[in-house]
This record gives C-alpha cells, structure tokens and sequence, in this order.
C-alpha cells in the first residue's frame, strides 16, 4: 500500500464521523425551556446561548446534525441559517418533558 492510499482512507473515514459529535451540556432548564417554546427555528445566537459555547465550529457542527436530520425527514426551513428547534432538540438528545418535571420538582423542593 502506498502513503497516499493510506492518507485517503484516514481521510474517509473522518469524512464518516462526522455525525459524531460530543454534545455540549445545557446551561439552565428555564433556559432551555425558554429557547424551545420561543422559537420555531433556532440559529447560532440561541445555539452558543443554549449550550454556552463560544466556538462558531461546535454551533455549525451541532447545526450540521440537525439539517441532516431536517432534510432526512423533509422538514421545511424558512430561514438557510436556522434548524427547527423541535428537530433540534430531538437530535441533540434535550427531553423537553423531562426538563418540565424535573423544573417542578425543583419548585417544589425549593431549591
């Protein structure tokens, strides 16, 4: 096998990880919660504000996930630079219900 041959397979196989990606934490639940029933569609200021991240790479990697998902499932965008947040939200794993819980229980226990 020669290096170049060996070059272009370590190439394509980080081509087919791209879908691979470590998804950031959430910042708040009243955040989150916020940002999901605000917006139909969320873009990189709702995305860095969501997760807190500073790097435009890790938004448009997240973004990238999701216009996937959006054009697998023919889901509509209005905007080119915006995802549909329920897609979003389901992709990057976010539970909207148990976020819900999980607030009122907070309230409940004060804390």
């Amino acid at each position: 096998m020669s290096v170049f041959t060996g070059i272009f397979k370590c190439y394509k196989k980080s081509k087919e990880r791209i879908g691979i990606l470590n998804i950031p934490k959430i910042t708040s639940i009243n955040n989150a919660l916020k940002i999901y029933y605000e917006n139909a569609e969320i873009g990189n200021k709702e995305i860095k504000h969501l997760f807190s991240v500073r790097s435009s790479a890790t938004v448009s990697r997240l973004k990238k996930l999701v216009k996937a998902e959006m054009i697998k499932n023919d889901i509509p965008t209005f905007c080119a630079n915006k995802v549909n947040t329920v897609t979003a939200f389901a992709v990057w794993g976010i539970d909207v219900t148990d976020l819900e819980r999980r607030k009122i229980k907070i309230k409940e226990l004060n804390l």
